[in-house]
């Protein structure tokens, strides 16, 4: 089973309009309302293919009531922390070419208690084997060293432990003894950039920065590169991939349903890595994430029939070829 604690999770509006207008008056064509939250955008991810997931988040005010009402829909194995504090609603504005503008609520404050009881539900669920994924930013009063404090606990009672957030959060994950490290990180260009102090405009810079990680102790970096695709990294080998798509609807929640099809492949090859296909796993992953941005929602639609699927190419990667969005 994958575990996902999502600290700071919302209920996601999404607005489609032709063309944003600023300091104008814009009429929406469409608008949904899904739950969302990096860790519940992997866990509807997983649920939607039949993979054993549990999303771990905390709720509280009118948002965090629709929230649940939301995820209760979906059917999703689910154990919600109740809080004191209102869960955010989150606004994206998604125009006809695919850009998107995307308006985050702060969230939250958390208490100590609340803290502790987000992160023992997400301990006591699964056990050993099972990953725990740590998903998104943390909100007011989750201090980082509270999330590493349970990270340790996790990979110390044997459970795999995989990492998407950024800034201080991510900063911390990575700083202390390798055998206290994540399993897994999933950086975009921009949060492995700021990881690591270095400023990324080739794939070779990608490597390179990732190589860093890998040197303090984590065994599996996974970077996304938005246009240019992704890079997955071990000790073993390195492998670049891309899954073009003809056009892109909306990019929020793509790199949720890109890490959840990397998961799902791990789950798929049991506890050991040796198990584990790496080109195959970095494929499913450009799948999922690449047919999430054809879709106009945050949740991940399910997978189609292979004929329809993306085509994805898998290589080596080439050290020379440009970003198109450097980090710098």
């Amino acid at each position: 089973m994958i575990v996902t604690l999502t600290p700071n999770p919302s209920v996601d509006r999404t607005l489609h309009l032709d063309t944003l207008v600023r300091g104008a008056v814009n009429r929406a064509r469409s608008v949904t309302s899904e739950p969302s939250g990096k860790g519940v955008n992997v866990s509807l991810a997983l649920h939607t293919t039949g993979t054993p997931t549990t999303a771990v988040l905390p709720v509280g005010g009118p948002a965090g009531a629709e929230l649940t009402d939301l995820l209760r829909a979906t059917g999703l194995s689910t154990r919600p922390v109740p809080i004191s504090g209102a869960v955010r609603s989150n606004v994206s504005l998604v125009e006809a070419d695919g850009s998107t503008t995307k308006i985050n609520e702060a969230g939250p404050t958390l208490s100590e208690s609340e803290v502790a009881a987000l992160l023992g539900a997400a301990e006591g669920a699964g056990g050993p084997g099972d990953w725990l994924a740590f998903c998104g930013s943390l909100p007011s009063g989750f201090g980082a060293g509270q999330l590493r404090a349970s990270l340790v606990r996790a990979r110390r009672s044997g459970r795999p432990v995989a990492v998407d957030t950024s800034e201080a959060a991510l900063l911390e994950l990575i700083a202390g003894p390798s055998d206290e490290l994540p399993d897994l990180v999933k950086p975009n260009t921009h949060e492995l950039a700021a990881a690591t102090q270095r400023s990324l405009a080739t794939v070779g810079d990608v490597v390179a920065a990732a190589q860093v990680l890998l040197d303090r102790g984590v065994a599996t970096v996974l970077v996304s590169l938005g246009g240019d695709g992704a890079l997955l990294l071990e000790r073993a080998g390195a492998w670049h991939g891309t899954a073009p798509v003809a056009r892109v609807v909306n990019t929020v929640g793509a790199g949720d349903s890109f890490l959840a099809g990397y998961l799902a492949q791990r789950h798929l090859a049991g506890p050991s890595p040796s198990g584990l296909d790496q080109p195959a796993a970095l494929s499913s992953a450009l799948t999922w994430g690449a047919i999430a941005v054809q879709h106009a929602g945050t949740v991940f639609p399910g997978l189609p029939g292979p004929g329809r699927r993306p085509e994805v190419r898998i290589s080596t990667p080439d050290p020379s070829q440009p970003l198109s969005e450097p980090a710098l």
